[in-house]
């Protein structure tokens, strides 16, 4: 589920800004970065990521150049995405097929309708995932798909699985909320929830019912946005008897 980026950009502010503002989304991963057209190039090659954020300000010719060398080796070209502090390179960029143009400063509304943009056009496939609780030398592998929902101890985590298992990992839930696949909704201080297992919201108890042994669980107020989205999704595909 989770879209891959570069960042050629030789401002290290500026690459630390953008990497902030995608941090924010959870479903973006950076795997590498460079300060020339060289060194991106290289990067490119290397990780096959699927967008590539360009900072233009600097050398941006030396920058087209490369993206017009990269068909020479790759076949499916990734999404490429201009930042400038002018519209100066705006056509030269339209005319290398970039996806878009952002003018510095970023600006959060640019951005959010650009990942938006892109995420309808080019959905990423749901997998089942596993994540590693690891442990000094222990290293536990869990099957997400297999999660029932995560539990707040203290400074602990418990994930609740599905088979009935507990297992502890020594980290905090947040640590955790933006690791997890798309499918699990932060909806207390202390509970993350697999939506797949949900059968049932209830808003005047604040519950929610999970399907395997009608577990209930509470949502509080500051999370009611998530049981809001979470409604909405489990409705995309429901028959609905309401009157």
């Amino acid at each position: 589920m989770e879209y891959t980026y570069n960042i050629i950009d030789s401002d290290a502010a500026s690459n630390l800004q953008l990497q902030h503002y995608l941090e924010g989304y959870g479903d973006f991963t950076c795997v590498g970065e460079a300060k020339n057209a060289d060194d991106g190039l290289n990067a490119i090659l290397k990780f096959s990521p699927d967008i590539v954020f360009v900072n233009l300000n600097d050398k941006a010719f030396s920058y087209f150049s490369m993206v017009k060398e990269l068909h020479q080796y790759v076949q499916d070209i990734p999404v490429l995405i201009g930042i400038s502090k002018s519209k100066e390179y705006a056509y030269e960029a339209i005319k290398n097929n970039f996806f878009d143009y952002w003018l510095l400063p970023y600006n959060e509304f640019d951005i959010r309708k650009t990942i938006l943009r892109l995420k309808k056009q080019m959905p990423k496939e749901a997998t089942s995932q596993t994540i590693c609780l690891k442990s000094y030398k222990d290293f536990h592998y869990l099957d997400t798909d297999e999660i029932l929902y995560l539990k707040a101890d203290n400074n602990a985590t418990d994930f609740i699985m599905k088979d009935g298992r507990v297992i502890s990992a020594f980290k905090t839930l947040k640590t955790f909320e933006k690791q997890l696949p798309d499918n699990f909704v932060r909806v207390h201080q202390s509970y993350i929830l697999n939506i797949n297992y949900v059968s049932r919201i209830n808003y005047g108890k604040s519950i929610c019912a999970l399907k395997t042994d009608n577990t209930q669980l509470p949502f509080s107020k500051s999370y009611r946005a998530n049981i809001d989205g979470l409604k909405r999704n489990l409705s995309k595909n429901t028959i609905s008897t309401l009157n």
